[in-house]
C-alpha cells in the first residue's frame, strides 16, 4: 500500500521569522500525521529549515536544481548544493518553471536524471494547461512529459520518483479539479506507467497539485489513485497543511 505523501511548495515566499513561525507551528501539530511530510523551501532558507526539522518527521525538500555539478551559471543551485543542506526532496518541472522560464520536456527531464544520480527524490511535476484540456489534449501532453523521462532513466527509475499531476488550469486560481476528474487524470498516468512495468506503476506515488486545500483534502486524497498533494498556497500556513497532512 502506497504512503500518502503531503509536499509543501512554499514558492517564493520567506522570511527568516516567517520560515520560524511555519515550520515551528507544523512540527505542533505533527503527533497524529501518519503522512510523510515534506518542505520545498526557497533556496536561500534551506540552511534555516535543516536545522528547525533535525530529529522531526519533515523532510525538507529544494525547488528546483540545475544540470551542471558546478560553473558559470549565475543564480543556480546544484544537487551538491542543495544536498549541503539536509534536502532528500527536489521538485522537478513544475509548471512555472516550464512556463515562465521556457523548461522543456527535454530539460525537465534531465533535471530528474542528475536529480537521481544525487540520491535525490524528484518531485516530477506533468499537467495540461486549460486549452490543452479543453481541446481533449491532456493524455496527450501528459504522456509526451513522462515518456521523455521513462525514455531517458528507463522506468524502473521510477521506484524513485514521486510523479505530482497537476492540472495548470487549477493552480493558484482556486479552480479544482473535481476529484472524478483528477481521479480520471491519476488513473491514466499510472496506466501509463503500467504499460512499462506493472508493479512500478503500483508503487509510484502520484500526488494532486490543484489548489488541494483543507476543504477538499479528504475528498481527492481518498481517491484510489490519489496518493496526496503537492500544496501551494496552503501550505504557507500552518494549520490548513496540517489539516491536508491528516487526511491521508
Amino acid at each position: 500500500m502506497r504512503q500518502t505523501i503531503v509536499a509543501g511548495n512554499w514558492k517564493m515566499n520567506a522570511s527568516k521569522e516567517a520560515v520560524n513561525t511555519l515550520v515551528m507551528g507544523i512540527l505542533s501539530g505533527m503527533a497524529d500525521v501518519k503522512s510523510k511530510v515534506i518542505i520545498c523551501a526557497p533556496s536561500p532558507y534551506l540552511s534555516q529549515a535543516e536545522a528547525l526539522t533535525t530529529h522531526s518527521q519533515l523532510h525538507v525538500g529544494a525547488q528546483d536544481l540545475n544540470v551542471n555539478a558546478s560553473g558559470a551559471f549565475t543564480g543556480e543551485v546544484s544537487a551538491d548544493m542543495i544536498k549541503d543542506f539536509g534536502v532528500e526532496y527536489v521538485i522537478v518541472g513544475h509548471s512555472e518553471r516550464r512556463s515562465l522560464y521556457g523548461e522543456t520536456n527535454e530539460i525537465v527531464a534531465q533535471k530528474v536524471q542528475v536529480a537521481l544520480d544525487n540520491d535525490l527524490t524528484p518531485l516530477f511535476c506533468i499537467g495540461e494547461t486549460l486549452a490543452e484540456r479543453e481541446s481533449g489534449n491532456m493524455e496527450s501532453v501528459v504522456s509526451r512529459q513522462i515518456q521523455v523521462v521513462i525514455d531517458l532513466v528507463g522506468i524502473d527509475a521510477f521506484k524513485n520518483i514521486i510523479v505530482a499531476y497537476e492540472p495548470v488550469w487549477a493552480i493558484g486560481t482556486g479552480v479544482t479539479a473535481t476529484p472524478q476528474q483528477a481521479q480520471d487524470a491519476h488513473a491514466f498516468i499510472r496506466s501509463m506507467l503500467a504499460e512499462n512495468n506493472t508493479d512500478v506503476a503500483q508503487a509510484t506515488p502520484i500526488l494532486y497539485g490543484g489548489s488541494m486545500n483543507p476543504v477538499n483534502a479528504e475528498e481527492l486524497i481518498g481517491c484510489e489513485d490519489i496518493d496526496g498533494g503537492l500544496i501551494g498556497g496552503a501550505s504557507l500556513k500552518s494549520d490548513d497543511f496540517l489539516h491536508i497532512c491528516k487526511a491521508g
